[in-house]
């Protein structure tokens, strides 16, 4: 959980108008049957509603749009995420520029930096995602190395999209403990940067 001192002293990225251009993104583009859209309004931010099938694909997401100029958050050392989330569990997944000519993007599905997290039942749920807890993915599978020898390391200074996801997988390629099917109300109020605590 965050403390109110932590959530004083971050900075707002995106909050109520501010997530204009964030998208649902589903299983659908993998075969899947889960639907819903998202809707921004300045009191709330970004509400997803949906109904997410778990055969055939198994997950939902709320994604922003490319970040041009990539966001610098090098002088951060992480998020805070305020959601309302059902008490299910998610997953942020971050992409950032890519620093070896290119190769990343040849990847199908795209190399991304994820982590778990839990929410609350009833109410929001304060986040705290550090980028030291993030771990590189393709595909929901974790890996270690690229081709030709390429060990992934996370730009902060060059962050060009950020994703929430509800899947039936978890940050290891195993199967989400915290995962429902059925219908699904998220309201994801704000996400800010947590200051770099060595200055």
């Amino acid at each position: 959980m965050v403390s109110e001192q932590q959530t004083q002293a971050s900075r707002v990225l995106f909050k109520g108008d501010g997530f204009a251009g964030w998208h649902a993104l589903n299983d659908p583009i993998m075969g899947g049957r889960s639907s819903g859209s998202v809707t921004i309004n300045s009191a709330d931010g970004l509400v997803f509603d949906g109904e997410v099938v778990e055969q055939g694909g198994g997950f939902i997401s709320m994604r922003s749009p490319l970040l041009s100029p990539p966001l610098d958050l090098s002088d951060a050392d992480g998020l805070v995420l305020t959601i309302a989330g059902e008490g299910r569990r998610f997953k942020l997944a971050v992409a950032t520029s890519d620093g070896v000519g290119g190769l990343t993007n040849l990847i199908p599905g795209g190399l991304r930096w994820v982590t778990e997290f839990a929410t609350n039942a009833d109410g929001d749920t304060g986040v705290e995602v550090l980028f030291s807890d993030l771990t590189p993915s393709v595909r929901a599978q974790p890996v270690q190395s690229l081709p030709l020898g390429y060990v992934p390391r996370l730009d902060r200074a060059g962050i060009t999209r950020l994703q929430v996801l509800h899947s039936k997988f978890d940050d290891q390629g195993g199967l989400n403990v915290g995962f429902r099917s059925g219908a699904i109300h998220v309201v994801l109020k704000e996400i800010r940067a947590i200051p770099s605590r060595h200055g």
